[in-house]
């Protein structure tokens, strides 16, 4: 399942992804160190994204689950940066990467590795 996720969102959700499971508690504790939430707005973007089926928080204690994968927000923003900035064209978007000349000889690299597995 591919979904936009908000930046606040994204903050909740990269803390997931990297633990697999945490209490609610525990998130606002990390994320208050972390960007200085209060333990009020964790619980409130919490809450917005098991509305919205990102995750799934169960009983007892609160422990919340990610529901979708990194991969999956990834895939969803990639297509949407397509479709809105390249009009629907991917090789667009690479030209435009590769244009722009910061890649690292190891990036090429990883690029034309994953070329040659594509075609």
């Amino acid at each position: 399942m591919a979904m936009k996720l908000f930046e606040s969102e994204l903050k909740v959700m990269d803390l997931l992804w990297k633990e697999g499971e945490a209490t609610a508690k525990s998130i606002a504790e990390v994320l208050g160190r972390q960007v200085g939430w209060s333990k009020t707005t964790t619980y409130t973007v919490l809450k917005k994204c098991v509305e919205r089926g990102a995750v799934e928080r169960t009983e007892p204690g609160f422990v919340c689950r990610p529901l979708v994968t990194r991969e999956q927000v990834q895939a969803y923003e990639t297509d949407e940066l397509i479709d809105r900035m390249y009009g629907g064209s991917a090789d667009r978007l690479v030209a435009s990467l590769l244009g722009r000349q910061r890649l690292s000889p190891q990036e090429l690299e990883r690029l034309r590795e994953l070329l040659d597995r594509l075609s």
